[in-house]
């Protein structure tokens, strides 16, 4: 069985593009495993905080030895927020096919902030998937790198081009789902996930008109190092 962790930070359309995996008959998909592991160990506010400590598996170990199972189907498809794998030893990553789903910070932030007002580095994930990247890249790994806007601006292309490097077939139906909530939602879905039950595939992309927050902008300029060392890795449309 192949196992394939999706690394990404909030607000990267993850969530579409774990919409999109769970549409192939050969995949099973699981929903950021590790976030009960997250938040028993980091005291962030984050909304639902509580219902998610009561329903979720906190002990991280536990959680990768599940993971870890043999499923029913060939694929497994795991997303999760790279800051979630705290306190975990990264030769574990070598268990999975590991692909890093990144989104410029200037069209991320502005929407993260809706849900964490006091949103800090940590919480964009950009500095632990460099940690991730750089570390898996050392040990003569190969993982694959996507940049939300260019997945938008062309689906077909970049999850054809995703689907290569992983050795696995492109299948067309990826590109598009029923609208509403999914069985492998989390139960934090009812937070996050309003615009994407709407929908019915990959949006398309639209750059943001809005000027940017000022008061964002140290943020911003944290990040962006974090960003633009990763998207010069990535996939792109050519």
């Amino acid at each position: 069985m192949q196992i394939i962790s999706l690394w990404s930070g909030p607000r990267n359309v993850s969530t579409a593009l774990m919409y999109s995996f769970a549409q192939r008959e050969d995949t099973e998909v699981i929903d950021e495993p590790f976030y009960g592991h997250y938040l028993s160990k980091v005291p962030v506010d984050h909304p639902g905080r509580e219902e998610v400590l009561t329903h979720m598996e906190t002990d991280g170990i536990r959680v990768m030895e599940h993971l870890l199972l043999k499923g029913q189907k060939p694929l497994r498809f795991i997303k999760n927020m790279a800051h979630h794998w705290i306190g975990m030893e990264n030769e574990l990553l070598c268990n999975f096919t590991n692909v890093f789903l990144i989104r410029d910070p200037a069209e991320m932030l502005p929407s993260l902030v809706k849900q964490l007002p006091a949103a800090r580095l940590n919480d964009t994930a950009l500095n632990m998937q460099v940690t991730l990247f750089d570390k898996l890249s050392s040990e003569g790994h190969r993982p694959v790198v996507i940049d939300s806007r260019l997945l938008l601006l062309n689906p077909r292309h970049i999850l054809s081009r995703l689907c290569d490097a992983m050795a696995i077939p492109f299948h067309e139906n990826m590109l598009s789902w029923k609208p509403g909530p999914r069985p492998e939602d989390g139960i934090w879905a009812k937070y996050w996930y309003h615009s994407l039950h709407a929908s019915s595939g990959f949006t398309e992309y639209a750059r943001k008109e809005e000027p940017f927050p000022e008061d964002l902008i140290p943020l911003l300029e944290e990040c962006k190092p974090y960003y633009d060392y990763l998207y010069h890795k990535a996939l792109k449309n050519q």
